[in-house]
Formats: C-alpha cells, structure tokens, sequence
C-alpha cells in the first residue's frame, strides 16, 4: 500500500506538467493550422493570467522587453517575402517594447495583419497601428496610446501643472511635467510614423492627436466603428482558427468560475413558424 501511495503521489505532482506539455502542444497544432490556410507566419503575443504548475498563483502578464525579444526574433526568423499574422491580447505594456515591435513590422516587406480577437489596449494599439490590416471581432476594443507616468496619465499631469502659479509646484511636479511634455511628444512622433506611410501626413498626425494626448481615459474602449472613423484598415472577417487558438490560452479554473454557460452553439429552425431551439 505505501508503494501504491508513492507511486499516486509521483503522478499527481507531474500530472500539472504533463497537462501544460499537451497544452503547449494543442497550441502550435493550432498555429500551424491557421499558417497553413493563410500561407503566413502566426505569431501570438497573448496575455491571460497563466497558472503555475505547482503553486496555482496567478501572473499578471504585459508586454515586457523579454516579449519584444521573442517576436522580434520571430520577425527575423520569417522570409521578407512571407506574411505576418500577429495574434494580440493584451492589456499594453511597456512603450519601448511596444515601440520595437510597430517598427520590425513596419520594416517587414510583407504584409502585415493583425488580429484583435477581444482587446489591444495601450502598447497593443500602438502595436496594431503597424498592420497593413486590422482583424477585430465586431466586439473587440483598442484603446488610446497616451503614455502614463506611474498612476497618473502624462496628459493629467500636463494639465494640472497648467492650471497653477508655477511659484506654488514643487520641483518633484515640476520634473514630473517635463517629463509627462515629453512622453507625450515622443509617443505622439512614434505614431505618426508608424501610421505615415499608410495614410496622408496630415492625418496620421491628427490621428496620433487623438490617440496620444489624453483625449480619453486611458481605458477608453476604441470600438471597430470608432477605429474605422479613424482612418485605420479594420475589418471584422476574423478567422475561426483564431478563436480556437484564444480558446487554448484560457486561464485554468481553480475557483468556481464567475461565467458559465453550455459551449454550444444555438440555432433557430427556419420555416417552422416557432422559436424552437436546436443544438449542434
């Protein structure tokens, strides 16, 4: 019996291993599916709250220099002449390493697509404004480009400093201003051009106007209609393998979950005068 214990102990504590290998594995047979129909390099840059194998906390992810790294790599690694899909969900990230990324795609010869299956906030925007086309679902949201200092919006700073005497701010609000003046300058350079070869230089700078000096929160959901009116290249055609490949980044339930529903698709019959449901 304590042989039979040992032996349920050694497979229960690699069992989370085991199940993270699959899942990896699921994950790249997705991708090469999704290469395969569209004849293109699948780069996923996804971040959901991933559970560690053995001490079940959950990480908040973002995008960091070690994920600039990885796709810039990526982009190396991929023949000039082959597309770029690049999959996004993120809630943003760090500027510079948001920065590397819009500029290895703009320098990528191919074109370059992206798809925003449910959000790209922040750095994710700025990363999707270096597409040729954005992919959204009718849903899915970007989000403005304003930088922020610390936790407070650069825009805000700005602002506030404006509204006093320059006698009453101490030096640390005074630095934080210059500061604040030029990451919004900076950023709004970055956009403008990243954006300036895919449309006039008039509008591309009204554009990083609008995305990069606190014109909305920073949360402020940028909707497919909105970024349409904006001038960007969105088309709401997502493909299927896209959300099977979302489907495999989800976190693992360890609490009883806050959503829950029969994943199913519902149907209504045609012609039988009744709303009558069927399952498939």
């Amino acid at each position: 019996m304590l042989d039979i214990f040992w032996i349920f102990l050694i497979l229960a504590s690699l069992q989370p291993v085991i199940r993270q290998r699959l899942l990896e594995a699921a994950r790249l047979r997705k991708i090469h599916d999704l290469e395969r129909k569209r004849k293109s390099r699948v780069i996923t840059l996804i971040h959901r709250q991933e559970t560690l194998a053995f001490l079940g906390f959950p990480l908040a992810r973002y995008i960091d220099i070690d994920d600039s790294e990885e796709v810039l790599r990526a982009i190396k690694l991929t023949d000039p002449e082959m597309p770029i899909d690049l999959i996004l969900h993120t809630p943003g990230g760090l500027v510079l390493a948001a920065e590397q990324i819009a500029y290895a795609l703009c320098a990528h010869k191919a074109p370059v697509t992206v798809f925003v299956p449910h959000y790209a906030m922040s750095g994710g925007t700025l990363i999707a404004l270096a597409a040729d086309q954005i992919i959204m679902d009718p849903n899915a949201v970007l989000g403005p480009v304003d930088p922020q200092l610390g936790q407070y919006p650069a825009a805000s700073i700005l602002r506030a400093v404006a509204r006093k005497d320059v006698n009453e701010l101490d030096d640390h609000t005074l630095i934080m201003a210059d500061i604040a003046e030029k990451a919004i300058r900076q950023v709004k350079e970055t956009v403008a051009c990243i954006v300036q070869e895919r449309m006039p230089r008039e509008q591309a700078e009204a554009l990083a106007e609008k995305l990069a000096t606190g014109t909305w929160t920073h949360d402020y959901p940028i909707t497919v209609r909105e970024a349409r009116e904006l001038g960007l290249p969105v088309s709401t055609e997502m493909p299927v393998e896209v959300y099977d490949i979302m489907h495999l980044y989800r976190q693992t339930a360890q609490r009883r979950p806050s959503v829950e529903y029969i994943p199913a698709p519902y149907r209504i019959p045609e012609g039988n005068g009744r709303r009558a449901y069927r399952f498939e």
